[in-house]
């Protein structure tokens, strides 16, 4: 995925994320779907935000930005700001 890709992914998980807040508060769906549907939006959106951030740093030092991986949520959701 390219930069622009995945600030486009970013931009639909975001909206999605709107999207199931209205559906809650509006009652179309009860408060455990949307804790799980989060949750996983959450951990995707991560993710993206990593990516694009090795992307960027690989640039930055003269490597290629294409070589950068996913990484597993498990390892993204342990850093900390």
């Amino acid at each position: 995925m390219d930069q622009d890709q995945i600030l486009a992914r970013i931009t639909a998980m975001v909206d999605d994320e709107r999207r199931l807040r209205d559906a809650l508060a509006a009652g179309q769906i009860d408060g455990a779907t949307e804790h799980a549907r989060l949750g996983q939006l959450e951990r995707d959106l991560d993710q993206c935000w990593d990516l694009l951030r090795q992307r960027r740093a690989k640039s930055e030092f003269g490597e290629n930005p294409d070589e950068a991986q996913v990484r597993p949520s498990s390892q993204v959701e342990g850093y900390q700001s």
